[in-house]
């Protein structure tokens, strides 16, 4: 027996898994069998359904400086625009009139959506479609995040990017990594379906640290984990940056599968970006979740937070949910017809 499968064999048994055993697996030389552990793993625990998440970018200006982040407000070259709550709300309209049972409302960090205008659309959006709302707006204030929980707010998404408190700080200017997992917690008490991630690749990056990204996932009790690669943007200070590659991305996600195994992993645009299949990779390595992109083209190109992203030549919902829905057919999965909530929600429910 290897070292891979005897960690593997103690998980089995309700073994908790050590930060070792991470680290052991993410530098494991037998990565098809980790790949094919973490399907099975993905198929026992969370069965053969994809579940669609229609990501509504309704904002690209933002206060912050990220150093890897196109949207950063020192970013003199993207052209900034705000979605009108209208065209928001009827951007929902067609995502739930295909069939999502998620909307997701992402914007940069801008203030100029207020906690009171967010919860009116969320609170319309909940009234007028049976769908799921998740809110990815980045930090706020507690009371802004109870507001949007008290208008309907199902999920709140805010990655962690990297578990190393020193990268964190330099990669992103005036913030502690301290203060973002406070308000994972401050969410999580609030009600909400919490969701994290991390990025794959980072500068000064390794796999004590990777590790420590899935360690602090399993801390929080996440429900939805965004792994995918770090893709450099010219228009940022790590323009020259290597960036993530897709093997060490999917080995990520595989592990992610098996110490999360009932959390809700994304197949990433970020990964089908870098590699024409990677989303069909990822979905056959854990991953039972897609994202698909349904802002209005015209605003679409212009939230650029890495380039060469792939889809935004696709009007909304008319091009892209069948798009992704024959991807996963072709995967050999089948579209979620539910609102795919979290195995805590689950949990609470009964």
């Amino acid at each position: 027996m290897t070292a891979t499968q005897e960690i593997l064999g103690r998980l089995e048994t309700g073994a908790r898994p050590s930060r070792d055993d991470v680290v052991a697996l993410l530098t494991s030389s037998e990565e098809q069998f980790l790949f094919s552990y973490a399907d099975k793993i993905r198929e026992r625990c969370l069965g053969d359904e994809v579940h669609l998440r229609g990501i509504i970018e309704f904002s690209n200006y933002c206060v912050k400086n990220c150093l890897y982040c196109g949207l950063r407000r020192g970013n003199r070259r993207l052209v900034r625009y705000r979605m009108t709550a209208d065209e928001i709300l009827e951007t929902a309209a067609e995502g739930a009139a295909a069939g999502l049972k998620t909307i997701v409302l992402q914007s940069g960090e801008d203030p100029h959506f207020t906690a009171k205008e967010l919860s009116r659309i969320i609170a319309v959006v909940k009234e007028r479609y049976d769908v799921a709302v998740t809110v990815s707006v980045g930090d706020r204030t507690k009371r802004d995040y109870r507001l949007m929980k008290e208008a309907g707010a199902d999920r709140y998404l805010l990655k962690h990017e990297t578990s190393d408190p020193e990268l964190f700080s330099r990669l992103r200017p005036g913030t502690t990594l301290q203060d973002r997992i406070k308000r994972l917690r401050w969410l999580k008490e609030l009600g909400f379906q919490i969701g994290s991630g991390n990025m794959v690749g980072l500068p000064g990056q390794d796999a004590e640290t990777l590790a420590d990204d899935i360690m602090l996932m399993q801390e929080l009790e996440v429900e939805m984990a965004g792994i995918g690669p770090f893709i450099p943007n010219s228009d940022t200070p790590l323009a020259r940056a290597q960036g993530g590659d897709v093997a060490t991305t999917l080995k990520v996600l595989a592990v992610a599968r098996i110490v999360l195994p009932n959390t809700h992993l994304p197949a990433t645009t970020a990964l089908g970006s870098i590699h024409p299949e990677g989303r069909q990779m990822a979905l056959a390595r854990g991953a039972n979740v897609v994202m698909p992109d349904i802002t209005p083209v015209g605003y679409k190109k212009l939230y650029r937070i890495y380039p060469n992203k792939i889809c935004i030549d696709e009007e909304g919902t008319t091009q892209c949910i069948p798009c992704i829905s024959a991807l996963i057919a072709s995967s050999g999965r089948s579209v979620g017809t539910g609102y795919g909530h979290g195995w805590m929600h689950q949990q609470r429910r009964t």
